[in-house]
């Protein structure tokens, strides 16, 4: 039965704290402990968490205060299980943290944090449509953060990382032979045939995995498959095998990795550059999907960051976050991230790197009322033995008015519906000028045309802007910084390799972990407060602090 903590509002008349030498209590005030209280624990809304329990039936739940503030303060200090509850019992200042003023007040069971966690991931699997608690939290802590620390939130960047669930890197023959032993595992002894009992021994995989040449590879993998395919047939005769997830693991990988010969009758091996980046990863973790970024390979998911920029603002707080297959672009995940942040937030400007540039995004950054600043630009670069498309002016109707030599056109035409625009020169204007060479306008029988997209327009207006010193050195100085937050993260938080698997529990982990960078700012900027002698009023957030 759902109830809520509030418990830790009445203070007892007798209590540990105040048995405390007064330097000790001053130290205990002084630390992080009091602003989580005040700060974090005071702030999380229980109501978002009720649907996880029975609302009048049952024992009392275990207050989720407490629950959550656990999870977010282990990612936080990078404890362990064992470790935060060994915390939890004998760190006066955890328990502070906690609303809890006498130690041993109360007890949690290892069991009853995995069950919060369980609830917490059955909830957001079988509710994919409705509002994600655990990013509900964060944005209430956030724009708490915010608030009280007066940070400015009209300038933000953009970035993304890669983060790898717990699975191993797998070639193509190390995967396969995970997916057929994880199969034939389910299978019953007395069902095995000769050929799928060695498959279960200890030498099968040595054999396959390293005593094979490179040349042999083909012919192993082959192997593998045609197993697959027995196993596949077994399986069949019994619907409660057929239906086990091995199954449906060893299946995808089947149709991901090889294609069906009609006239051999049989699953062949599939060319590696025509299995795509979102086939199985591992035998053990379905969601994980494959890219290379940067010359390094990774398997997982890619974390979208948002965080406040602005010069005039002591400490940066991430703003929005969003985790992804790793095989979705960066301009997929801008345009569907800005709008939110856009709703939330009061963003004009949001810094970003080249891998977010599209037209489409610039168009809806402009109807948002955003401008984007990139740091730079990819794709394929203007040749340098032509003139750029700057070097023409074009107006509002992306019409050309005037060409690098000062010549009008005869007629310029610019079609926002099929995004081309057209113009023609006259062959009298054009000849005899400097530029005639270098220029991309082509001559035709009656005049010289030059077409081009509005696509290679903007790209081409933007890279110029991007291109301007001042404004380049300003872009990559706002927001080179995010890398830092990214490289916290990831040494900090420990969120290089999560020591989870599934889409689902990859982004709770993120979400404490994302929430727990946000805590650090905000007790780093009260602690810079302190020891400049100024102390903010927290005091009054919550009437029982001490």
């Amino acid at each position: 039965m759902f109830r809520k903590n509030d418990t830790h509002l009445q203070d007892d008349l007798f209590n540990h704290y105040q048995t405390l030498k007064p330097s000790i209590a001053k130290m205990l005030k002084k630390s992080w402990a009091p602003v989580f209280y005040e700060e974090v624990f005071c702030k999380i809304n229980e109501e978002i968490y009720a649907p996880l329990y029975c609302l009048d039936n049952g024992r009392p739940n275990t207050p989720v205060n407490i629950l959550l503030s656990l999870e977010i303060i282990k990612h936080q200090f990078g404890f362990t299980d064992e470790e935060i509850l060994e915390q939890f019992y004998f760190n006066f200042q955890i328990l502070y943290a906690l609303g809890i003023r006498n130690l041993g007040e109360v007890y949690i069971a290892e069991r009853t944090i995995y069950e919060f966690r369980e609830r917490i991931y059955s909830y957001i699997l079988e509710h994919p449509d409705q509002e994600d608690i655990l990013f509900k939290q964060f944005e209430i802590l956030t724009k708490n953060f915010i608030q009280k620390a007066g940070i400015k939130t009209n300038e933000q960047r953009m970035d993304s990382t890669l983060v790898s669930p717990n699975i191993k890197k797998a070639g193509r023959l190390s995967l396969a032979h995970d997916v057929l032993h994880q199969a034939v595992r389910i299978i019953p002894a007395k069902l095995l045939s000769d050929t799928l009992k060695p498959v279960l021994e200890a030498y099968f995989k040595n054999d396959l995995l390293y005593k094979t040449r490179n040349d042999e590879l083909g012919s192993r993998l082959q192997k593998v498959l045609d197993l697959m395919t027995e196993v596949d047939k077994l399986n069949q005769r019994s619907p409660l095998l057929y239906a086990r997830e091995e199954m449906a693991i060893l299946r995808r990988f089947l149709t991901e990795q090889a294609y069906y010969d009609q006239e051999q009758g049989k699953w062949l091996v599939k060319v590696a550059k025509d299995v795509k980046s979102n086939s199985l990863q591992s035998a053990y973790e379905q969601d994980a999907t494959f890219r290379k970024k940067a010359g390094k390979k990774n398997s997982g998911y890619v974390l979208n960051l948002s965080e406040t920029c602005s010069p005039d603002n002591e400490v940066q707080f991430i703003t929005d976050y969003k985790l992804e297959p790793n095989n979705k672009s960066d301009i997929e995940i801008v345009q569907d991230r800005l709008p939110l942040i856009k709703q939330k937030t009061d963003v004009t400007d949001m810094y970003v790197d080249g891998g977010y540039y599209g037209i489409d995004i610039m168009n809806q950054s402009d109807e948002l009322g955003v401008n984007l600043h990139f740091t730079d630009m990819t794709g394929k670069k203007t040749s340098t033995d032509k003139l750029p498309l700057t070097s023409f002016t074009f107006n509002e109707r992306y019409e050309i008015e005037t060409c690098i030599n000062g010549k009008r056109p005869i007629r310029s035409v610019g079609n926002i519906i099929k995004k081309v625009s057209s113009s023609h020169f006259s062959i009298e204007d054009c000849q005899g000028c400097p530029y005639f060479n270098n220029c991309p306008v082509k001559t035709q029988k009656k005049s010289r045309v030059l077409r081009v997209s509005l696509k290679s327009i903007i790209a081409a207006q933007t890279r110029e802007e991007i291109n301007k010193k001042a404004i380049k050195r300003q872009n990559h100085s706002r927001r080179a910084a995010i890398e830092g937050t990214n490289s916290a993260l990831k040494r900090a938080e420990d969120m290089n390799k999560l020591n989870v698997r599934g889409y689902i529990k990859s982004h709770m982990v993120c979400s404490y972990k994302v929430m727990a960078r946000n805590i650090k700012q905000f007790v780093r900027l009260v602690k810079s407060a302190q020891r400049k002698a100024f102390s903010p009023d927290i005091g009054k957030l919550c009437p029982n602090a001490s």
